[in-house]
């Protein structure tokens, strides 16, 4: 019994210890920047002292967290982050990016190449000082100018299994999050506080990644707030596929949900459902330019308001905009195909527009209970098209504005779709539905009367 005993008591203490030394193995996985020097104040830069956390943390390889502390503010350069960490913004916690270029070593403050299990957490934010890269704010055309270098906030490249939770952007000078060649990616409940004003604020950019969620974001930018591309680079990066965007919230000057404007390899697998954009320059907008494919894309559950904006502007207030058009007179064109827009409202200035060309036409569109009224409302310029960014083609076109322009399209289907009309109504817009160099146009309970009747017929297929 005695014997049984001591073993007992053995493995008891064993026990103990071993609870007793785990709040110690917690604490040597949390790598406090301050521990490494980081001060904290908004004027010393805490480049190195973080970027020493960081590597010391990745040498765990098991997760460690980098520890950001709340209640300070931390000017930084460009900081390089490592695989298998959470990079942890505790609290109020902002890293506050310096305007002097020779603080960085690349062209992002904050970047990773190849950092996977990558994590960044926490309710803190980074702070990109837009208005410290300005050079001055042209009131003719109400946008900023900026100076001849301002960096974008995060440029994430290769990275495998990537996660980013709760962080705040704001105040972007250019891009806001970047994300080149990156798989298996998770985004949930960002924040995006850019000035609308500023231009080439992009919210979320993925850029030749696969298998990314975008979910719960709240964005607010100058430019296209959620935009999948595939942009020319000097390494094959592979495509953009497999994309789910939801539930998010969205505010800005150009597209609210986007494909393109590069489009150099195929994009395809994209949902974009259930989420709201406030104001835009265009509601959902795929824009082919270059030689990749563009299909199996579904916008589902969307609702929306688009407007017209000043010139520079990218968009002219076009409530939906799918145009396959050339970049330059040497692009081989690819094709836009496949595409689904489903249980989707809005109040646009301008258009639904699917406009393909003779270079390449758009084929399989499927419209199901979308119900778009039409409206002006703003100061600015109509009777306008945006075909930016082509050599090819006029790139502001003077053109009538029907509710649905369909041109070079092969097999498409409205079904329970309606065109209404606001109280102010320009003689710019004309029919209900216009559609020329179409083949297989099919309309299934297609509701909308001519914005002048006495003038326009409703349906206007007379040069199919």
């Amino acid at each position: 019994m005695k014997k049984y005993l001591k073993i007992f008591l053995l493995i008891l203490t064993i026990l103990l210890n071993l609870a007793a030394c785990s709040p110690l193995d917690e604490k040597q996985k949390v790598f406090d920047i301050t521990e490494y020097g980081a001060v904290g104040d908004g004027k010393t830069l805490d480049t190195k002292a973080i970027q020493k956390a960081i590597d010391e943390a990745s040498k765990l390889d098991n997760g460690a967290r980098v520890l950001v502390p709340k209640g300070h503010q931390y000017l930084i350069g460009t900081i390089v982050l490592k695989g298998n960490i959470d990079f942890h913004l505790e609290g109020d916690a902002e890293l506050f990016v310096s305007t002097n270029k020779v603080d960085y070593s690349d062209r992002a403050a904050v970047i990773a190449k190849k950092a996977h299990n990558l994590k960044i957490s926490g309710t803190g934010s980074i702070n990109g000082r837009a208005m410290e890269f300005m050079s001055h704010y042209e009131e003719e055309n109400e946008w900023w100018i900026p100076k001849d270098w301002r960096p974008r906030l995060f440029i994430l490249t290769e990275c495998k299994d990537l996660e980013i939770i709760n962080i705040t952007i704001k105040k972007a000078p250019s891009w806001s999050l970047h994300m080149l060649g990156c798989d298996n990616v998770l985004i949930d409940g960002i924040k995006i506080k850019n000035d609308l004003d500023v231009p080439n604020s992009d919210g979320i950019d993925p850029d030749h990644c696969r298998n990314v969620e975008i979910r719960n974001c709240e964005i607010t930018c100058g430019d296209d707030a959620i935009v999948i591309k595939a942009t020319k680079q000097d390494k094959a990066y592979g495509p953009s596929a497999n994309i789910w965007v939801h539930d998010c919230i969205l505010e800005t000057q150009d597209s609210g949900v986007k494909i393109g404007t590069e489009t150099t390899e195929d994009i395809y697998n994209v949902v974009f459902e259930r989420c709201e954009i406030l104001t835009s320059c265009r509601g959902l907008t795929i824009q082919l330019r270059d030689e990749g494919d563009v299909y199996n894309v579904a916008f589902k559950e969307i609702t929306f308001k688009s407007r017209y904006h000043s010139a520079p502007w990218w968009g002219r207030g076009e409530a939906i905009s799918f145009t396959s058009i050339p970049r330059t007179s040497d692009t081989k064109l690819g094709k836009i195909h496949n595409i689904l827009v489903e249980n989707v409202k809005g109040m646009a200035e301008n258009s639904v527009r699917i406009n393909g060309t003779k270079e390449s036409s758009i084929s399989n569109i499927r419209f199901n209970n979308v119900d778009i009224t039409f409206n002006r409302w703003t100061k600015y310029p109509g009777n306008l098209f945006d075909n930016r960014p082509t050599q090819v083609y006029e790139g502001i076109e003077t053109h009538e504005n029907p509710g649905f322009y369909v041109r070079f399209v092969d097999q498409i289907t409205l079904e329970n779709c309606s065109v209404n009309w606001g109280d102010n109504i320009p003689d710019y817009f004309t029919n209900a539905l216009k559609a020329h160099d179409v083949k297989g146009l099919r309309l299934i309970n297609f509701k909308g009367e001519a914005a002048n009747p006495k003038k326009h017929k409703p349906i206007d297929t007379s040069i199919m």
